[in-house]
């Protein structure tokens, strides 16, 4: 059992808020738990509660790693897994809003590439 704390009702509702200010529509999102790797030390895993969505072929997760810590990554497929490039945030804002851009920017690129424009 770990002693991170769940997703506050304010953490819910920035969530909620800047999700609907990206796609222009209210999303849902799971909460759950997932069993991470806090370090590449560890041996161990910390179940850590985590917010899941999907949007536009793309599936999210934000990690709570603890009281304000948190990380993130965008996958489409098993073996397409994305991050940041920034392993964890200490302002869930910062984290979401970055985590949202990363993945648009992807988005983009990978339509160039498809389309050669």
């Amino acid at each position: 059992m770990s002693n991170i704390p769940d997703f506050t009702e304010s953490e819910q509702a920035l969530i909620r808020t800047t999700l609907k200010e990206r796609y222009g529509h209210e999303v849902e999102f799971e909460l759950a738990d997932a069993e991470i790797r806090l370090s590449l030390a560890d041996r161990t895993l910390t179940e850590c509660p985590v917010v899941f969505w999907s949007q536009r072929d793309a599936n999210f997760v934000i990690a709570k790693s603890g009281e304000k810590e948190f990380r993130c990554q965008f996958f489409y497929r098993g073996h397409e897994q994305f991050g940041t490039g920034r392993e964890t945030y200490d302002e869930l804002g910062d984290c979401i809003v970055t985590l949202l851009q990363v993945q648009s920017d992807h988005e983009r690129d990978r339509k160039l590439k498809e389309t050669g424009k």
